[in-house]
């Protein structure tokens, strides 16, 4: 396995890490714990050492697996968790409900993080959303705190502004932003690169596969589980994902030449814009993460980048990526 490290930082992952968000919340009933232990484990087996969580995520069922499924590993592995939201102490609450990021509210976050996950420090701990109503300043101080008293290593962002990360990185250098971006959603090239280029601060994508869009496996007769969050998001309508179809084809079409599927053309596009990119596209299955870690075996020449760039140029993507709601608290 690729190794690559978080901007300046030393923190070097593997160069693909594995989301693990959809085994316990947002694409349909959680998949079964123990499948999921053993998906978790071949994940490290395979080479894997990278792994993304959260609180809200369940709440807090999904930090409970990924602490048991890799307790075995640790040391060994890299695990990102994240703060920020309201949530009751049983995990009543969700995205819906709200920003918390009250300095004494983080260190009540990571003190019950560090037991659910079973260790004895935060790798990477993540601001989940700006906060609008706390500083920035404070938030990177109260992480600064954490990482002097050795119960975090890393401070992460996600889905923050440009001035934000500039300012909380003035308090506390942050080693990672985490935001989307993939073939689907290409914004974070205007200012988020070359921002994090210049401060030395890695990128982890999340959704890298369009929350599986880009995989091919999904077109305009799919549909999904009531509890699966993609029913509320405007670029996975009907009609979206008809007009959409159009970037699956272009991927169909590199795959063929490359001998690869879609979703290695995806994740490979991505790892070759920068060498501090580390996706973390997500699964439930062995046959998919294996198929995305095949991702790094395909050499995209510069000719093959021009030619995916000429070609996406010529296709506008229909549809937001998040709800109005949840679109307001993204950038801030």
């Amino acid at each position: 396995m690729h190794k690559r490290t978080l901007g300046k930082s030393n923190l070097e992952v593997s160069a693909l890490g594995l989301g693990c968000m959809g085994m316990s919340f947002s694409y349909g009933p959680p998949a079964d714990k123990q499948d999921m232990i053993r998906l978790l484990r071949s994940a490290v087996e395979h080479g894997i050492t990278f792994f993304d969580t959260a609180e809200v995520y369940g709440p807090f069922i999904n930090e409970d697996l990924v602490g048991e499924a890799l307790a075995p590993f640790r040391g060994l592995v890299v695990i990102a968790t994240k703060f920020g939201f309201k949530l009751g102490p049983n995990g009543e609450g969700s995205f819906m409900d709200g920003m918390d990021s009250r300095p004494e509210h983080i260190k009540q976050v990571a003190e019950a993080s560090l037991k659910r996950l079973k260790v004895d420090a935060i790798d990477l701990f993540y601001q989940h959303r700006v906060d609008p109503d706390v500083p920035i300043e404070d938030v990177a101080g109260a992480v600064k705190d954490l990482i002097q008293e050795g119960k975090v290593k890393h401070f992460g962002l996600s889905e923050a502004g440009v001035q934000t990360i500039r300012r909380a990185h003035a308090v506390q250098p942050v080693t990672a932003l985490q935001s989307e971006y993939s073939l689907w959603w290409r914004a974070p090239e205007a200012e988020m690169l070359p921002t994090l280029e210049e401060l030395g601060i890695g990128f982890v994508p999340f959704s890298p596969l369009g929350k599986g869009f880009l995989t091919g496996k999904i077109n305009e007769h799919t549909t999904f589980d009531r509890s699966d969050f993609r029913n509320s998001v405007p670029r996975f309508t009907l009609e979206a994902r008809k007009a959409n179809q159009a970037l699956v084809d272009l991927l169909g079409t590199i795959a063929e030449q490359k001998q690869a599927t879609p979703a290695q053309i995806a994740l490979a596009w991505l790892l070759a814009q920068k060498l501090w990119i580390v996706p973390i596209p997500g699964t439930t299955k062995l046959s998919r993460l294996e198929e995305n870690i095949g991702a790094l075996a395909v050499n995209l020449s510069p000719d093959d980048l021009r030619e995916i760039e000429s070609a996406a140029s010529q296709i506008t993507i229909q549809g937001a990526r998040y709800p109005e709601e949840l679109e307001r608290r993204v950038g801030l």
